[in-house]
């Protein structure tokens, strides 16, 4: 009933549906895989909320031994780790971050190194503020930055990717992305491989400065495509079935037919 099956014809479409469907669920593992990365990243977000923070040393590698050069970047599982740091604010050498979104509004988010006891620095995202009116492209108006010691405590936030030029324009350093190798070259110091998203300071931060939101992971639309991609590698093992059944099923109708005795038409033979 099925030894078309062995047919070329047919072997071939069966490895073609073979290899379909491992694609198929190797996809579907990929997205499985992406799903427990982004889940592992939300609960470090959540659980951050939860525990007293560390001291920065204690997360963070060492900064660069050398001026100009940014120490080494955490480890992944580092980033969101709430720490806390201690050091005075450079205003000289303050960042001006253009083209950063808040709440669908186009701004600047404003980070400053924090300077520690050992000569290294942190930098120290301060928030966001809007731009000023008639301009979106201007520097903005920075609120207050404090002068003497403060201590901070904030999230880690790993080195940006995609480094853009760096400029110096009104006394203030301005970018496009927060990169550390490439901001680490502006600055007289030797700079920490991630920075800092503000949470809290003593004494208190301005209020004029909106806080960065951390987003967490859409994890659930890649369940979806987990789910999507093993669907799909079934359903490329159930057409190939369903066709090798319509085929066995033809052919024996065919077989049925061919032993089914014909009816003579007496008015057409001769007399």
């Amino acid at each position: 009933m099925y030894r078309f099956l062995f047919t070329p014809r047919w072997l071939g479409i069966f490895a073609l549906t073979l290899a379909a469907a491992t694609v198929m669920v190797l996809l579907g593992n990929w997205q499985l895989s992406r799903y427990r990365e982004r889940s592992e990243i939300n609960e470090r977000i959540d659980a951050a909320d939860r525990v007293a923070p560390a001291p920065l040393a204690d997360v963070l590698p060492t900064a660069g031994g050398s001026v100009g050069v940014a120490g080494p970047a955490p480890d992944k599982d580092a980033a969101w780790t709430r720490v806390t740091v201690t050091g005075r604010y450079d205003n000289t050498n303050t960042i001006v971050v253009r083209g950063r979104t808040v709440d669908s509004r186009v701004g600047f988010e404003v980070v400053t190194p924090l300077l520690l006891a050992d000569g290294s620095a942190v930098l120290v995202d301060h928030g966001w503020v809007p731009p000023p009116p008639g301009s979106a492209t201007a520097q903005p108006e920075l609120p207050a930055i404090p002068t003497g010691q403060v201590t901070v405590v904030g999230r880690v936030h790993l080195s940006e990717s995609k480094p853009g030029v760096v400029d110096r324009r009104d006394g203030k350093l301005e970018t496009r992305r927060i990169a550390l190798p490439r901001l680490a070259g502006e600055l007289p110091y030797p700079v920490y491989g991630a920075y800092l998203l503000l949470d809290e300071q003593t004494p208190a931060a301005d209020p004029t400065f909106a806080a960065v939101p951390i987003q967490h992971e859409n994890n659930w639309q890649n369940a979806g495509y987990v789910v999507q991609w093993w669907l799909f590698a079934l359903m490329t093992l159930y057409g190939f079935g369903w066709l090798a059944r319509r085929e066995a099923l033809g052919d024996n109708k065919s077989k049925a037919d061919d032993r089914t005795p014909r009816s003579r038409d007496r008015a057409a033979e001769p007399a």
